[in-house]
């Protein structure tokens, strides 16, 4: 019998499970299967869930639904509005913060680059050094076809259209 990622066997016949759990197993199933059917139209990247896509297809069209109520801060997922409330509120994440702020301290750069030796102490740089690789720029100039791969290099972008 086979086994998929986590050590459990594939699943027979879906067709049982659905009356097991009252609804269809798609996500839940594919998590243990592996399968990622939900492709990006605009690069190679696969999810098994339909709304991980729309968020992030929002990357490559630059779309910002969500609003902060306090400042004109836009942002593609809600999770991030949150965190730039909490900005406003004052309120942080502190046992996150201060493990990163630690390993300023001790020289610890658990980030590991896929594609060569680059090392880092936070999640964010590597995923903006990753871009150096794969050459995706996801951060779109609402002025003009630029392309970024942070949004700090696109904010220094969008100022040259200002002054």
């Amino acid at each position: 019998m086979d086994v998929v990622p986590g050590g459990y066997p594939p699943p027979q016949r879906q067709d049982l499970l659905i009356p097991l759990i009252g609804r269809r197993p798609d996500g839940d199933i594919r998590t243990h299967t592996g399968e990622k059917p939900q492709l990006c139209p605009h690069c190679d990247y696969r999810t098994n869930s339909s709304d991980a896509l729309k968020i992030h297809i929002r990357t490559h069209t630059g779309e910002k639904p969500q609003l902060c109520p306090h400042c004109d801060y836009r942002t593609n997922q809600s999770s991030n509005l949150k965190r730039h409330i909490r900005t406003h509120t004052g309120e942080t994440n502190q046992s996150s913060n201060l493990k990163t702020h630690i390993r300023t301290h001790t020289g610890e750069k658990p980030q590991l680059c896929p594609h060569c030796d680059y090392r880092t102490n936070k999640s964010s740089t590597l995923k903006t050094h990753i871009g150096t690789h794969t050459g995706e720029k996801p951060h779109l100039c609402p002025h003009c076809e630029y392309r970024a791969i942070s949004s700090n290099t696109l904010r220094k972008h969008i100022r040259t259209h200002t002054n």
